[in-house]
């Protein structure tokens, strides 16, 4: 059934019930342009469709692993501020901000519909280390540049690699290295 003129359908549409969102999102992941999430200005997701002859949009195998794994888990969408409120010690808060620009030729930034610029590292920084002094066990992943060293210092960086198929050039696609900081636990 996947076809253009249906992804673009499904894209415009937003519907109210829980279940059908969720279908919803696992049906652009897997058809949209190399599994890429981004909004507008307005909030909405606004991602291309992808070239694919037949995508595997429903890996129910994998589905219901992940749904057992996540069981107990309590994931939530909110600003990385209001974390502080709702986390105790113990818990683990894993953040996957918009990376910080490798360059100045390479600062998009923005995935969400307020971007998110050198300030915003700022203060996700600061919350990272509130959440730390609070006992809660913190990971985060971001670019691997100078300034989110700095931001991290007494943290653990560890340098990890991952693959970045997404890159308007493909001769740039490939193995990027990345920044993974733990908290002291």
């Amino acid at each position: 059934r996947h076809s253009k003129e249906y992804y673009y359908q499904v894209r415009a549409r937003v519907p109210k019930d829980r279940l059908k969102r969720a279908a919803r999102i696992i049906y652009l992941n897997k058809t949209c342009y190399n599994g890429l999430y981004r909004e507008n200005r307005k909030g909405e997701f606004n991602v291309p469709c992808g070239q694919y002859k037949n995508p595997n949009i429903c890996d129910e195998e994998n589905l219901r692993a992940v749904a057992k794994a996540l069981k107990k888990a309590r994931i939530e969408t909110r600003h990385f501020a209001k974390v502080l409120t709702a986390a105790k010690s113990g818990d683990l808060v894993y953040f996957d901000p918009p990376y910080h620009p490798l360059s100045t030729t390479a600062s998009f930034t923005s995935y969400e519909k307020n971007g998110f610029n050198e300030g915003a590292q700022r203060e996700l920084a600061e919350v990272f280390r509130r959440l730390d002094k609070m006992g809660v066990r913190v990971i985060l992943s971001n670019s691997m540049t100078p300034l989110v060293r700095e931001l991290y210092r007494g943290f653990r960086v560890q340098k990890v690699f991952a693959n970045r198929p997404v890159n308007s050039r493909a001769d740039r696609r490939g193995k990027v290295c990345e920044a993974l900081v733990s908290s002291n636990f």
